[in-house]
Protein backbone atom coordinates (compact mmCIF):
# COMPACT_ATOMS: atom_id res chain seq x y z
CA UNK A 1 0.00 0.00 0.00
CA UNK A 2 1.01 3.84 -0.32
CA UNK A 3 2.80 5.29 2.12
CA UNK A 4 0.53 8.03 3.75
CA UNK A 5 3.88 10.28 4.31
CA UNK A 6 3.07 13.05 1.91
CA UNK A 7 -0.84 13.11 2.85
CA UNK A 8 0.38 13.61 6.19
CA UNK A 9 2.60 16.21 5.49
CA UNK A 10 -0.08 17.76 3.34
CA UNK A 11 -2.56 17.57 6.23
CA UNK A 12 -0.07 19.34 8.82
CA UNK A 13 0.72 21.98 5.79
CA UNK A 14 -3.10 22.72 5.84
CA UNK A 15 -2.65 22.92 10.10
CA UNK A 16 0.05 25.46 10.12
CA UNK A 17 -1.06 27.55 7.50
CA UNK A 18 -4.84 27.49 8.93
CA UNK A 19 -2.61 28.29 12.58
CA UNK A 20 -1.25 31.44 11.15
CA UNK A 21 -4.39 32.60 9.32
CA UNK A 22 -5.88 32.47 12.78
CA UNK A 23 -2.79 34.07 14.34
CA UNK A 24 -3.29 36.81 11.97
CA UNK A 25 -6.88 37.66 12.41
CA UNK A 26 -6.15 37.67 16.10
CA UNK A 27 -3.52 40.35 15.16
CA UNK A 28 -6.06 42.07 13.25
CA UNK A 29 -8.93 42.14 15.14
CA UNK A 30 -6.10 43.41 18.46
CA UNK A 31 -4.94 45.93 16.74
CA UNK A 32 -8.53 46.96 15.13
CA UNK A 33 -9.65 47.53 18.88
CA UNK A 34 -6.57 49.42 19.96
CA UNK A 35 -6.83 51.72 17.51
CA UNK A 36 -10.80 52.36 17.86
CA UNK A 37 -10.18 52.72 21.99
CA UNK A 38 -7.25 55.48 20.94
CA UNK A 39 -10.10 57.32 18.92
CA UNK A 40 -13.03 56.77 21.93
CA UNK A 41 -10.53 59.06 23.70
CA UNK A 42 -9.64 61.18 21.30
CA UNK A 43 -13.33 62.34 20.41
CA UNK A 44 -14.15 62.01 24.16
CA UNK A 45 -11.26 64.95 25.03
CA UNK A 46 -12.19 66.65 21.96
CA UNK A 47 -16.02 66.95 22.87
CA UNK A 48 -14.80 67.97 26.12
CA UNK A 49 -12.55 70.46 24.37
CA UNK A 50 -15.32 71.97 22.92
CA UNK A 51 -18.46 71.30 25.33
CA UNK A 52 -20.47 70.07 22.93
CA UNK A 53 -21.04 65.77 23.15
CA UNK A 54 -24.06 65.80 20.42
CA UNK A 55 -23.22 64.74 17.19
CA UNK A 56 -25.83 66.13 15.90
CA UNK A 57 -25.31 69.49 17.01
CA UNK A 58 -24.46 72.20 14.07
CA UNK A 59 -21.18 73.06 16.32
CA UNK A 60 -20.41 69.65 17.31
CA UNK A 61 -16.55 69.40 16.34
CA UNK A 62 -15.66 68.14 12.49
CA UNK A 63 -12.57 66.41 14.20
CA UNK A 64 -14.55 64.70 16.37
CA UNK A 65 -17.11 63.18 13.90
CA UNK A 66 -14.20 62.27 11.58
CA UNK A 67 -12.99 60.13 14.71
CA UNK A 68 -16.13 58.87 15.38
CA UNK A 69 -16.91 57.65 11.86
CA UNK A 70 -13.35 56.51 11.76
CA UNK A 71 -13.94 54.12 15.01
CA UNK A 72 -17.50 52.71 14.09
CA UNK A 73 -15.44 51.44 10.61
CA UNK A 74 -12.76 49.77 12.78
CA UNK A 75 -15.49 48.35 15.13
CA UNK A 76 -17.34 46.92 12.01
CA UNK A 77 -13.95 45.64 10.48
CA UNK A 78 -13.31 44.29 13.99
CA UNK A 79 -16.27 42.58 14.31
CA UNK A 80 -16.48 40.89 10.93
CA UNK A 81 -13.22 39.70 11.37
CA UNK A 82 -14.11 37.67 14.46
CA UNK A 83 -16.62 36.06 11.86
CA UNK A 84 -13.65 34.96 9.60
CA UNK A 85 -12.51 33.60 12.52
CA UNK A 86 -14.65 31.55 13.24
CA UNK A 87 -14.82 30.30 10.07
CA UNK A 88 -10.78 30.00 10.03
CA UNK A 89 -11.11 27.90 13.54
CA UNK A 90 -13.37 25.56 12.16
CA UNK A 91 -11.15 24.90 9.11
CA UNK A 92 -8.33 24.73 11.70
CA UNK A 93 -10.47 21.61 13.90
CA UNK A 94 -11.30 19.95 10.41
CA UNK A 95 -7.86 19.80 9.29
CA UNK A 96 -6.82 18.71 12.86
CA UNK A 97 -9.54 16.18 12.71
CA UNK A 98 -8.58 14.95 8.90
CA UNK A 99 -4.41 14.54 10.51
CA UNK A 100 -5.66 12.28 13.10
CA UNK A 101 -7.81 10.22 10.87
CA UNK A 102 -5.04 9.92 8.41
CA UNK A 103 -2.29 9.11 10.89
CA UNK A 104 -4.52 6.64 12.92
CA UNK A 105 -5.11 4.86 9.49
CA UNK A 106 -1.36 4.85 9.29
CA UNK A 107 -0.92 3.37 12.29
CA UNK A 108 -3.57 0.37 11.98
CA UNK A 109 -1.36 -0.39 8.77
CA UNK A 110 2.11 -0.07 10.76
CA UNK A 111 0.42 -2.15 13.58
CA UNK A 112 1.44 -6.12 12.41
CA UNK A 113 4.04 -4.71 9.51
CA UNK A 114 1.31 -5.75 6.48
CA UNK A 115 -1.56 -3.55 5.75
CA UNK A 116 -5.32 -4.14 6.82
CA UNK A 117 -7.07 -6.46 3.95
CA UNK A 118 -10.56 -4.54 2.72
CA UNK A 119 -13.30 -6.73 3.32
CA UNK A 120 -15.88 -7.25 0.63
CA UNK A 121 -18.91 -8.46 0.95
CA UNK A 122 -18.85 -11.69 -0.29
CA UNK A 123 -21.69 -13.26 -1.63
CA UNK A 124 -22.10 -17.32 -2.54
CA UNK A 125 -21.10 -17.86 -6.11
CA UNK A 126 -19.28 -14.86 -6.78
CA UNK A 127 -15.17 -14.70 -6.06
CA UNK A 128 -14.50 -12.69 -2.75
CA UNK A 129 -12.69 -9.05 -3.67
CA UNK A 130 -10.13 -7.39 -2.08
Amino acid sequence: MKSREPLIRAKRFKIEDARRRLAQIDTMIAEFDRMASELERDIAAEEQRSGITDPKHFAYPPLAASARQRRENLVRSADELRGQRAEAQAAFDEAEAELGLVEAAGERERGDGEPIERRAAWRQGEPARL
